[in-house]
């Protein structure tokens, strides 16, 4: 962890993000770090702006809190900053540190770790925006936050990468175990049958990656609160009464509606033509992540000199 010293560059940028939020009415400016800084000039620099200071550890916000600034830690090391991103802002309405629907000005480091160098104006989706604080601690009751999102992760992985160079659908159903149970059947073959609990903990990352390979088969991830996968390829057999989604959305999606609809399970569905993720509660998506179909990758930019004319 190194120092994020506020340099000219960074203070520039964060001026500009002042700015920004003025002209478009922005809520706030979200600061995401990638380690401790001077924060008493930070502060003085944001005026009367609300600002949240956003870092993966809360050793990365020491002394933030001090210098009067609001902190949110996310503990998403290795995520994509985009993911970081819509954690941050799930995180910040729970915490009710942001109205839901808030519109907020992000400033982070998007090509050069540990410096800030991007700005993004994020609007929360209109389903974030039926959220409160109440419904998020809520869910965080019926599903230990921990394990949701450790779901929501290994979802998030395989829509973006797939299987093999393919796009993989899946669903995974966490959580009222016994009630999900009783209204699903095997679609065939179970290949997490017969292993002991520790070999079917997606605390493993072994056992995340196994779990991958096999996501291309017919049929839903069962998981309990515990995280801690209890059958696979099962066919979910649940009506749909009092559920409506929106046109396009495939079978997959309908049954994860239905069975979060008839019991207290949260069902995490992968959209194959998209990658999509969508987190679905009481029959209705309450989250929906997009992740980047490709890792992003960086060359040397080539120049080769235009050869010399003569006079």
């Amino acid at each position: 962890m190194k120092f994020q010293k506020f340099t000219p560059q960074f203070a520039t940028i964060l001026d500009l993000a002042l700015q920004l939020r003025t002209a478009t009415l922005a809520d706030a400016v979200m600061l995401v770090m990638d380690g401790p800084s001077e924060w008493s000039q930070i502060r003085e620099r944001i005026g009367n702006h609300k600002v949240l200071v956003v870092a993966d550890l809360l050793e990365e916000l020491a002394g933030a809190k001090e210098a009067g600034l609001t902190t949110v830690v996310l503990d998403m090391e290795d995520a994509p900053v985009i993911e970081k991103l819509t954690q941050a802002l799930l995180e910040s309405v729970g915490k009710e540190l942001l109205e839901p629907g808030a519109r907020v000005i992000a400033v982070y480091s998007g090509f050069e770790p540990g410096q800030i160098d991007s700005v993004s104006f994020l609007e929360m989706e209109e389903h974030l925006g039926r959220l409160t604080a109440r419904d998020l601690r809520k869910l965080e009751t019926c599903v230990p936050l921990e394990t949701l999102k450790m779901v929501l992760d290994l979802a998030v992985d395989i829509g973006r990468e797939g299987r093999e160079g393919k796009p993989v659908g899946t669903m995974l159903v966490v959580g009222d175990t016994r009630r999900v149970l009783a209204r699903c059947q095997p679609a065939g073959f179970d290949p997490v049958r017969g292993y002991s609990r520790k070999e079917r903990d997606l605390q493993d990352p072994r056992v995340r990656e196994a779990i991958k390979e096999i996501a291309a088969l017919d049929g839903a991830f069962i998981v309990n609160a515990e995280g801690v996968v209890e059958k696979s390829c099962q066919l979910v057999d649940a009506l749909h009464t009092d559920v409506t989604l929106s046109k396009g959305l495939g079978a997959r999606h309908w049954a994860g509606a239905a069975i979060s609809r008839m019991t207290k399970a949260i069902a995490v569905v992968v959209s194959q033509s998209t990658g999509s993720v969508r987190l679905f509660q009481n029959g209705h998506v309450v989250l929906r992540v997009e992740p980047f179909r490709r890792a992003m990758k960086w060359r040397d930019f080539e120049y080769e000199p235009a050869a010399a004319q003569d006079s």
